[in-house]
């Protein structure tokens, strides 16, 4: 019996665990979810809920009425975001090993940040000193998650262009970083702190660069 509970621990077949919260480290019942979350006491991986704001969902003119902001615009804003927050983090607490950010719309996945740390006592320390920071005119709330394996998380129909539930997906929707931050960041060796030269010859986005007036003030 021991033996059948361990190997449906955490799968749809669990009735006293929720799957959701095992595999995404979120569920949309939240505190209402039928089965349990159990919280891990120590792992690899932290997530900063709701912290990634997409100006596509939050640009408002002064009327209250949306206004365009283009792919373009997004993809360095969040750019932008994500080189900040990764470089700070492992500065601070140690080397990240990987992080994603949802660009989901439900309220329990919408902005999270998850990030999976070599070390389990580097994560257990940023959860400690993060929930006593702020970032972007927001209180940081930051918790370990039971997620290690992003592979499960993800939502494969989304990778493929397919997945008909949009932004209201219960799996992750994560969003890509562009390539050049990605060999910046994930380069092999000593991180660079300028980013490398692209095949035309130019360097792209430097890190000094003019940044919105929102994003000025985005340090922990």
């Amino acid at each position: 019996m021991a033996e059948y509970l361990a190997s449906i621990f955490g799968t749809e077949k669990d009735e006293v665990n929720c799957s959701f919260y095992f595999k995404i480290g979120a569920c949309r019942h939240g505190d209402r979810c039928s089965r349990l979350h159990n919280k891990p006491t120590f792992s690899q991986t932290i997530v900063l809920l709701n912290l990634y704001r997409n100006p596509q969902n939050t640009a408002q003119t002064a009327d209250g009425s949306l206004c365009h902001v283009s792919d373009v615009e997004v993809q360095e804003h969040y750019d932008n975001f994500f080189e900040e927050v990764f470089t700070e983090l492992q500065e601070k607490y140690g080397e990240i090993e990987e992080m994603n950010v949802c660009d989901n719309l439900g309220d329990h996945l919408v902005g999270n940040v998850y990030v999976k740390f070599r070390r389990e006592e580097d994560a257990e320390r940023a959860v400690a000193e993060l929930n006593n920071r702020w970032f972007n005119g927001q209180a940081v709330h930051a918790e370990l998650s039971p997620v290690t394996d992003f592979r499960e998380s993800c939502c494969r129909q989304y990778e493929m262009g397919e997945c008909t539930r949009g932004g209201f997906c219960n799996f992750m929707h994560l969003r890509p970083i562009s390539r050049n931050l990605r060999r910046q960041l994930y380069g092999r060796g000593p991180r660079r702190r300028s980013p490398p030269r692209s095949h035309t010859g130019h360097r792209p986005r430097e890190r000094n660069r003019r940044r919105s007036p929102d994003h000025q003030h985005g340090h922990f």
